[in-house]
């Protein structure tokens, strides 16, 4: 089982700089940072660039692989996307987790002013990827529904430098038939309402989640144990670095519904958020693997 952690870049670079070593240094595989433009756990407080963030911490670590979780397709085109992750990917040297989901209607809202609906956030999600992938192929133009890119003069990568791997958040049908097809890995938190349900009603609907993740993967052909799993704890009622107890059946939990990687907050807690917990938790669990 991998094991990665969200450090939320509400900290200035000194401290965050000395978190993403931490993290490192207990033994963490991934480390993870926000992506958005306003967030309620963060309300009152600073957040800082989630691409830049990472592009700094490839600088100040070694073996940590790196991602959003997730890039939101509020905020992106296929095109910048694929070059703000390009770099840290080059930065890096090849650590990056590109995680990429549909965002939140917050955000076309803190960047436009403009709210959009539940259908137009769908079809920008579909575009992001599918005009990514389209970037990464060399096409130098492409149409979607609601986005497109022509006359693209420049290379997608760096000469020697591979795509990055690719983790769709993915919950509803078109955005797991998306996963299926082009994603290298797949994520979930559960979704917004899984966030009010008690804990055995909350692994109930990710084992369903589960089950409909390999249904899509049916449908488009794909043998379902190709795609990496990914689960985030701690957004809700599921609290597992309260103890090292909790941490380990958790682990144990997500890896009976075949989970690849577990995902929990850091141990420097969110402004606006009851997910704080003590390192000493997170060092006593990572030991033990």
């Amino acid at each position: 089982m991998r094991l990665g952690v969200v450090i939320v870049q509400t900290r200035p670079w000194r401290q965050l700089a000395a978190d993403f070593r931490l993290m490192e240094e207990i033994g963490y595989d991934a480390a993870y940072v926000y992506d958005h433009l306003t967030h309620p756990t963060a309300a009152g407080g600073w957040l800082a660039d989630g691409f830049a963030t990472l592009a700094a911490a490839a600088t100040v670590t070694e073996r940590i692989e790196l991602g959003p979780l997730v890039a939101s397709a509020m905020l992106h085109s296929p095109v910048s996307l694929a070059r703000r992750a390009a770099t840290v990917q080059d930065v890096s040297g090849g650590r990056l987790i590109l995680g990429v989901g549909a965002g939140s209607p917050r955000e076309p809202l803190a960047d436009t002013g403009t709210p959009l609906t539940t259908r137009e956030m769908s079809e920008r999600f579909a575009d992001l990827v599918v005009g990514l992938d389209a970037v990464w192929a060399g096409a130098t133009q492409w149409r979607g529904t609601a986005r497109g890119f022509e006359g693209l003069e420049t290379v997608a990568l760096p000469e020697g430098t591979d795509r990055p791997f690719l983790l769709l958040a993915a919950h509803g049908p078109r955005a797991l038939a998306l996963t299926a097809r082009y994603a290298d890995g797949w994520n979930t938190y559960g979704g917004w309402e899984a966030s009010r349900l008690e804990p055995e009603a909350y692994w109930t609907l990710v084992r369903e989640q589960c089950e409909r993740l390999d249904d899509a993967c049916e449908k488009t052909g794909r043998e379902p144990g190709t795609l990496r799993r990914s689960l985030l704890l701690g957004f809700g009622t599921v609290r597992p670095t309260a103890s090292v107890a909790a941490y380990q059946d958790a682990i144990g939990r997500a890896g009976e519904l075949g989970f690849d990687e577990l995902v929990v907050y850091g141990p420097f807690g969110l402004p606006a958020a009851d997910v704080a917990s003590d390192v000493r938790v997170h060092a006593e669990v990572l030991a033990a693997r």
